[in-house]
């Protein structure tokens, strides 16, 4: 539940902090006092867009705090407007994007207002209306044709890919198989252009690579007949001198280190001296390399992903040609169980039709319509995402009257009360707060007097909020908060005891002090208390 909202400098709020309670909750006040702004604070939390012209004249941006209670855990969201620039959204104390807000909020406050007389008017949003009081077994069928549509638009689109192109298909097969199988016969590795680049260069010099090693084994062979000498020197000094044992044995080392050098350098020579083919050899590949290349990318690991890239293309299009044998008798059983199902959720979404009718009318008539009609018109329509039918909503305030979709036939005060109805009889959402702005225009008298008792009653289980204007709703509030406006600035705080007789009182009569006024408010007020407010 929402447990309390601040509002600075949003419009003509300089200042405001709401604390709701549990239960019906309405706010009162003249109109133009700012009762409004207060759901447009909770809907900039919500993530919806923000307007700067909103922000007040009370500093350069609008700052708008909520802390919810979710799970016995507190939540805290926040929301900055400035005069210029873009809004900032924080959740928990931490920075979050307008999207964040809205998939943490949204599911928490639903809004229903003037405004949702136009969903009414689309279809789509009819079906939703309908389609989330379906029962256990149509929430499974619509579920499973939402499957089965999935599915046989999968196979149409593996059909279109085929299309009369099969043809095609078997010549991009032939030219992939060709690509993977060219690349991959080469058998190249990654880092082989590296290695045959290095050793071809070492074959293409070989002449000069003799030279050079053949006398840098002569330089060993010296180096090593030095040493040797120097190794007799030291032998006879170490018989005179035992300590020069450490230095005998690193010139024996150095002896030992010669000689594995110069046995290197002689191998090495004596390696160019292999098949000469070698090099011809090198040179092939290297000109393969450099022909896939061409054809493939500008580097060996280039031509390696293409001919994965073409493995992979080769092995999904032999799966499209295997597929294209029992591609139509897959498509013929995908059709029929999006029909079967189809069928199921039709029949689901008439049952819960004839069932939120009937429960609406029943508002309706609590509501001031005398013989009003309501029903939902399910008929037969071309499958598509959402079914295999048209859901209309066919209204008429009077059953002399021909029903017509709700669009068209109902007036802006019976819209009002056309919505509320709905939504009591849909069992007004999963939200745990409800939000009700201004839904009594055009209402008095005991509709109103109906209307109050049955947002009480809606409030038994839900967080009711409530904008009215009607003193018949506002005396079955559980916690009553009045927004006044003085001047250019606007202030909101709860109500009690003689002061809210007093503004009871003001929206009977228009004047708080009078007698008259707070009677009537007290008789409201008993009023409510006995009818179960």
């Amino acid at each position: 539940m929402l447990d309390e909202l601040i509002v600075e400098n949003l419009g003509v709020i300089e200042r405001a902090e709401f604390r709701p309670g549990r239960g019906l909750v309405v706010m009162t006040g003249e109109t133009g006092a700012g009762k409004t702004l207060l759901l447009g604070a909770l809907r900039l939390l919500m993530g919806e867009s923000a307007d700067a012209g909103a922000v007040g004249p009370f500093g350069s941006e609008t700052v708008v705090g909520g802390r919810w209670i979710v799970n016995g855990e507190e939540m805290a969201v926040n929301r900055r407007v400035p005069r210029t620039g873009r809004s900032r959204g924080y959740l928990d104390g931490m920075v979050a994007s307008v999207a964040s807000l809205s998939k943490a909020v949204g599911g928490l406050v639903e809004i229903i207002g003037q405004q949702e007389h136009l969903r009414l008017r689309r279809p789509g949003q009819v079906r939703e209306l309908l389609d989330a009081t379906l029962d256990e077994i149509g929430m499974e069928a619509m579920a499973s044709y939402a499957k089965s549509w999935e599915e046989r638009r999968r196979l149409e689109g593996v059909r279109a890919e085929l299309g009369g192109g099969r043809a095609a298909l078997e010549r991009e097969l032939d030219m992939v198989s060709f690509q993977a199988d060219e690349i991959e016969a080469a058998g190249f590795s990654p880092g082989d252009d590296a290695r045959l680049v290095s050793e071809a260069r070492r074959l293409r010099n070989r002449e000069a690579l003799r030279g050079h090693l053949g006398r840098a084994g002569e330089f060993l062979a010296a180096a090593r007949e030095s040493l040797g000498e120097t190794s007799g020197e030291l032998s006879a000094a170490l018989a005179l001198d035992p300590g020069l044992g450490e230095l005998m044995a690193a010139v024996d080392s150095a002896e030992q280190f010669m000689e594995d050098a110069a046995y290197q350098a002689e191998a090495a020579g004596e390696s160019l001296d292999t098949d000469a083919g070698t090099l011809e050899d090198l040179e092939r590949r290297l000109a393969r390399l450099g022909d896939l290349r061409r054809k493939y990318g500008s580097t060996l690991e280039e031509v390696l992903e293409f001919g994965s890239r073409a493995r992979r293309r080769r092995g999904e299009i032999r799966e499209m040609l295997g597929t294209a044998e029992d591609l139509e008798a897959d498509l013929a059983a995908a059709e029929g169980e999006v029909l079967r199902w189809g069928e199921a959720l039709s029949e689901a979404r008439r049952r819960a039709a004839r069932e939120l009718a009937e429960t609406a009318l029943g508002h309706l008539r609590d509501l001031g319509f005398g013989r009003p009609v309501l029903r939902f018109e399910v008929s037969d329509a071309p499958a598509a995402a959402h079914g295999c039918d048209r859901v209309r909503l066919l209204f008429a305030s009077d059953e002399r009257l021909t029903p017509g979709e709700v669009g068209r036939v109902a007036s802006g005060g019976e819209l009002s009360r056309l919505v509320l109805a709905l939504r009591l009889a849909g069992g007004t959402g999963s939200a745990p707060t409800m939000i009700f702005d201004e839904v009594d225009a055009g209402l008095g008298g005991a509709v109103a007097l109906s209307l109050g008792r049955k947002l009480a009653a809606v409030s038994r289980g839900t967080q009711v909020l409530c904008v009215t204007h009607l003193a018949s709703v506002a005396a079955f509030a559980d916690q009553h908060w009045v927004i006044e406006r003085e001047g250019t600035s606007a202030s909101l705080g709860p109500v009690d005891g003689e002061e809210r007789v007093a503004e009871l009182s003001r929206m009977i009569s228009g004047d708080s002090d009078s007698v008259s006024g707070r009677n009537a408010a007290r008789g409201l007020l008993e009023s409510a208390v006995s009818r179960g407010g």
